[in-house]
């Protein structure tokens, strides 16, 4: 969790506190700075808001505790790329970017806590399976943006405050009433909405302001008797009744607001019905203002599952599925570290290590499996399987340049962290170990103030590995000491898999030392080693499909050759530069 992020309130340890409708925690729990939301609502209330001035809010939110780094991932997987390219949604006709800040959170920090995870995955599970739900999620979001949108408005007159603040009820109302409507037969966490909105319609807060814009709406009702002529011209006019809305809590006859304003004017004051009006106005937001404050925090949580939902549906387009994954998670009452006393880490012990639960994991199996990346792109998407008979295996990935290694490594790590956060993974059917943590190195760019060269900057790498890794953390290292002559580098790479297979990983690895992949796979100097190669097809290209077994060939001339990079067009290149130069020298002057 954040230094910067508040703590979360758990509403169920406070007196008299209805519980908050929260769809990212187990326990439910008021996870905004509940002071800070309502210092802006007030302000905002009184006179308009900057555009975006509540994301801050909704961005700070606290999440449950994790036992993740996004530091040692997020920027390799390109998470923020994701959101924006691939987790975008459509409601009531609009498109909405998620909240980078937070969704990147919730994504890059899977809860410590099962029970939270499992909440995750059964919201999605039935929002999947009803469009209804799904229907009631996308218009309570969309009442909700309302909501916020009226609030990031500011007024020029004084009239159109006082209009613009009752716009503002009438919108906080609407997300209320969606919440109590809707969502009717649900039995996951999405329960909770529709028993908030209905202990909020309870609260005397509530009846105020569902009078105030009554009494808004209708004033008086008027029936009238208009007589036309032949030519279309309106002869009479006349007023048959007039009932006044004296039922409403709000109303004043006509005599009460006559006197109401002598008094006033008795006392030196001033008031127009306007600002009678206002008075009513402002005394109905402050007793729904504890109210208002979950409506924030929601609007994120929306965002965490209609995310979900689009990349459901952008899969779907493109004629590819999603799953929720089977979670083969550890058990047993004993915990165990790499060395040293045992020890709880934060967030509880359901992601502990205990003794002899890794030997009895069931393999990892990913059907179907692709990289939700290239949804954002016109690229042709090809699926695949990966199997490994544990999880704690070894894998060490072959074949040619752009044969799909890269991506795979991408789709990968994306499923595990997806997966693990109670999301959706990008494949057809798969089962995971949950594990403490991720580490993804994919091939850096040089940077202009590194202080090493490409050899230095790989060994760092490698070294940043070793000191942030627990047992059972998930790996993936894509071309392992390519930063140096072979020889040495097939030296760094097997001390770091012999190393690697003391912490008993779920670890991915690509190279292109073949001969060593190949005396590896011969030899077995390490336990729980898989080799998979790049699936060719029977002309040599790659399928982007993956096989057992270490590849004997990267291709690189066939590589060379789709990319201009043969002897005979390099020599044609270099004679049009000659050409070219002679023709500069002859020239005159």
């Amino acid at each position: 969790m954040s230094a910067a992020s508040p703590e979360p309130v758990l509403l169920d340890a406070l007196p008299g506190q209805r519980a908050a409708p929260d769809l990212l925690s187990y326990r439910p729990a008021l996870r905004v700075d509940a002071r800070a939301v309502k210092e802006s609502l007030a302000f905002a209330f009184a006179g308009g808001a900057p555009s975006g001035a509540f994301d801050r809010h909704i961005e700070s939110a606290s999440l449950p505790a994790s036992t993740w780094d996004p530091a040692r991932f997020a920027q390799h997987v390109f998470l923020q790329e994701l959101i924006v390219g691939c987790l975008h949604f459509t409601s009531e006709g609009r498109t909405y970017i998620p909240s980078p800040a937070l969704l990147g959170r919730a994504l890059s920090q899977p809860p410590s806590d099962r029970d939270t995870v499992e909440l995750r995955r059964d919201v999605f599970r039935e929002l999947a399976g009803s469009e209804a739900l799904r229907r009631d999620l996308g218009r309570a979001y969309a009442a909700l943006r309302r909501w916020v949108g009226q609030l990031e408005t500011i007024s020029i007159s004084r009239r159109e405050s006082s209009r613009r603040r009752l716009d503002i009820l009438v919108a906080a109302k609407e997300a209320i009433d969606a919440l109590a409507d809707g969502f009717a037969g649900a039995r996951s966490g999405l329960s909770r909405l529709p028993a908030f909105g209905a202990a909020v319609r309870a609260t005397e807060g509530y009846r105020r302001l569902a009078d105030l814009l009554a009494y808004d709406e209708e004033l008086a009702t008027l029936d009238v008797r208009i007589r036309v002529g032949s030519d279309g011209h309106v002869r009479d006019l006349r007023a048959l009744s007039i009932r006044e809305n004296d039922g409403n809590r709000f109303y004043q006859s006509p005599i009460g607001r006559v006197l109401t304003k002598l008094v006033m004017l008795w006392r030196g004051y001033r008031f127009s019905d306007d600002e009678l009006l206002t008075r009513h106005v402002n005394g109905v937001f402050e007793g729904i203002e504890d109210e208002l404050v979950a409506l924030v925090q929601l609007v994120g949580d929306f965002e965490f599952y209609l995310a979900g939902l689009a990349l459901r549906e952008r899969a779907r387009a493109a004629g590819l599925s999603v799953c929720l994954p089977e979670l083969a998670w550890p058990s047993g009452p004993e915990l165990v570290r790499p060395s040293g006393p045992e020890l709880v880490r934060p967030g509880g012990p359901e992601l502990a290590m205990p003794r002899g639960a890794r030997d009895e994991a069931p393999g990892r199996e990913l059907r179907g499996l692709f990289n939700p990346l290239l949804l954002a792109s016109a690229a042709s998407i090809v699926p695949c399987d990966i199997a490994t008979e544990r999880h704690d295996a070894t894998v060490i990935v072959t074949g040619p340049n752009s044969g799909g290694k890269t991506r795979l490594l991408e789709a990968l790590s994306l499923a595990q962290m997806l997966g693990q956060a109670g999301f959706f993974v990008p494949a057809a059917e798969a089962r995971l170990s949950p594990c403490h943590g991720l580490f993804v190195s994919l091939i850096e760019q040089a940077q202009a103030d590194q202080s090493e060269g490409r050899l230095g900057m790989e060994l760092l790498r490698i070294r940043a590995l070793f000191e942030a890794m627990q047992v059972g953390d998930m790996v993936v290292l894509d071309e392992l000491c390519s930063g140096t002559n072979p020889s040495e580098g097939e030296e760094i790479f097997q001390l770091v898999i012999s190393l690697l297979a003391e912490l008993r990983p779920q670890a991915f690895i690509t190279t292109h030392f073949l001969e060593l992949a190949a005396r590896l796979e011969r030899d077995r100097p390490v336990d729980r080693l898989v080799f998979l190669q790049v699936e060719l097809d029977a002309q040599q290209w790659p399928t982007y499909k993956f096989v057992g077994g270490v590849a004997r060939t990267s291709l690189a001339q066939r590589t060379a050759a789709r990319l201009g990079v043969t002897r005979e067009e390099l020599v044609a290149l270099v004679e049009r530069s000659k050409r070219a130069h002679r023709r500069r020298e002859a020239e005159p002057g």
